[in-house]
């Protein structure tokens, strides 16, 4: 977080698409991670109450997001080591989960951080507008 390439790291996406998060199965993953034991990882990540901050909630995705994408990269690159040194199916084997584990999760962050975004963008221009009147 205290890199200069936080801040570029924290606004990332990678998919905008929301045809394409369909085709992928985003919203399916969406669905299992909200009514599954998955929902129990990450409980900073929660709104519990209408007055919830929103910007914390977004540092929360951001770190999550960055933590799995790094996951995401070693995993990677270990998953192409094994693909080259012992056989290309163990190097799939490996990344089937590193995909389903830490890709997504992050995809995951950065649609819910979009959205976030709107309503805070929202809220930003209602407050805005309530002071003009």
């Amino acid at each position: 977080m205290k890199t200069i390439y936080y801040n570029k790291l924290s606004n990332l996406n990678f998919i905008r698409s929301i045809t394409l998060n369909k085709i992928i199965g985003l919203y399916n993953f969406k669905w299992i991670v909200r009514n599954t034991f998955f929902k129990f990882f990450n409980q900073k990540i929660k709104f519990e109450k209408k007055n919830t901050d929103l910007t914390e909630i977004r540092n929360e995705m951001t770190l999550s997001e960055i933590s799995h994408l790094i996951g995401f990269i070693f995993v990677a690159l270990f998953a192409v080591y094994k693909s080259y040194s012992t056989s290309m199916v163990l190097g799939l084997i490996i990344m089937i989960p590193n995909i389903l584990m830490n890709l997504y999760p992050s995809l995951l962050q950065q649609q819910n951080k979009r959205r976030i975004d709107k309503i805070m963008a929202s809220n930003q221009d209602k407050n805005s507008n309530h002071w003009r009147h």
